[in-house]
């Protein structure tokens, strides 16, 4: 049995992993070798959920010195988790979830489709409405070229969920109470910064002798490293502010029909995201592409699959991960893989038991093309050097998807 960490053979800069080298795609791991290589890096590491991704691989934490790379992060800047814990228990719920799951699907908008004007909820919950107002009334300061006619979109985008691998859901925790859970980021506002960002990155001249153009990267101390990393900033509120409308929409719906709920504090993380640090005494850029936050008490959200469940977890501190976990159990095939090699009569077979979508446009969501959330937290929550302890195992009753 592997003992986690393992040095990635090859790499150059400190590269540690909590994942097998031998049960990890060729490319991801030259992937990883290549990111270890760039002169900026001080350490990567290498979560349990690793893939290839575009750039830098999902699942790495990446600590650099005077410099970020914007691929590092990923276009969906913030994408990340919220979740809430109710008091009530599978007993209240009915045989039938499917006109509750109609109901939040009513007022949730998914896919490519958004809200008229401004989600509803902000016209009722005026603590909020004032935390969306002001980081709008911010977008004019935001420095991405040819931005300027994406806010009519950002502001109907804003509380809705998008599709893919986000995803609303109720869950039922170990100890028998119902959780909502909720996937998301910064839609596609997110995603315009990220690309006209990197668009820049790849003309500058310290980046154009890269053996991957995709990793270039901002240096510090300049007007571009600063344009970017505000509008970052500000794309990384905007994904949480999201998910705290549809948090706050999907609560409503549930207490229509519960009007007994009451809900506990929500347990949020980003897991696409920058965060300026320091380890072995270096300050550093830090970027989390498919990671999560796990320092000391740090509560954290790890999902697994639209038929699998989720984990609630809390941050050991472990300095040798830069005090991270991973975001989820992490694709073991693309996209199109799971559309070539899955039917609709596997994903219902794969869904048994949970209210969600059964058709062909979730097939890229089939369970199967992840790989099993229990390794990945076995690997991260076990051994001499864990990363999170486990608070609570979720499973899933219904899910709601794009």
């Amino acid at each position: 049995m592997t003992t986690f960490p393992v040095a990635l053979p090859g790499a150059q800069a400190s590269t540690l992993m909590w994942a097998d080298p031998a049960q990890v795609e060729p490319a991801a791991l030259e992937q990883l070798r290549t990111i270890s290589r760039l002169p900026w890096v001080h350490g990567l590491r290498v979560m349990p959920d690793v893939h290839l991704g575009k750039g830098a691989t999902v699942g790495s934490v990446i600590a650099m010195r005077d410099a970020v790379s914007p691929a590092a992060v990923g276009v969906d800047i913030g994408c990340g988790m919220t979740g809430v814990r109710t008091n009530l228990t599978a007993a209240d719920l009915p045989d039938d979830l499917g006109p509750l799951r109609s109901a939040i699907e009513a007022v949730l908008p998914v896919g490519w489709h958004a809200h008229e004007g401004t989600a509803p909820v902000l016209r009722r919950e005026r603590a909020l409405a004032a935390r969306f107002d002001s980081l709008m009334g911010r977008f004019g300061e935001l420095r991405a070229p040819r931005i300027a006619d994406r806010q009519g979109r950002a502001l109907a985008q804003c509380g809705s969920l998008g599709s893919g691998n986000h995803f609303q859901e109720v869950c039922e925790g170990d100890d028998g109470h119902l959780w909502l859970m909720l996937h998301s980021g910064s839609r596609n506002i997110g995603k315009e910064l990220a690309e006209r960002h990197i668009a820049t990155a790849r003309t500058l001249e310290h980046n154009l002798g890269l053996p991957d153009r995709d990793l270039a990267v901002f240096l510090a101390d300049t007007d571009e490293m600063a344009a970017y990393l505000h509008d970052l900033y500000w794309a990384q509120e905007y994904a949480l502010i999201n998910r705290e409308v549809m948090m706050a929409t999907t609560r409503e719906v549930l207490a229509r029909h519960f009007p007994h709920v009451v809900f506990d504090e929500p347990v949020r993380c980003h897991h696409n995201y920058v965060s300026e640090e320091t380890y072995d005494g270096v300050d550093v850029v830090v970027t989390r592409k498919g990671a999560i936050r796990a320092g000391v008490g740090d509560l954290g959200l790890i999902p697994g699959s639209m038929g699998t469940g989720s984990y609630v977890v809390r941050g050991l501190g472990n300095e040798a991960s830069f005090s991270s976990a991973s975001h989820g159990a992490g694709r073991r095939m693309s996209r199109n893989a799971a559309k070539r090699q899955f039917t609709v009569e596997d994903l219902r077979a794969q869904t048994a038991g949970v209210e969600c979508r059964k058709d062909a446009g979730v097939i890229d969501e089939i369970p199967s093309a992840y790989k099993d959330l229990e390794s990945v937290i076995a690997a991260q929550a076990t051994g001499p050097s864990p990363l999170v302890a486990v608070v609570a195992r979720l499973s899933t009753l219904l899910c709601v998807k794009g």
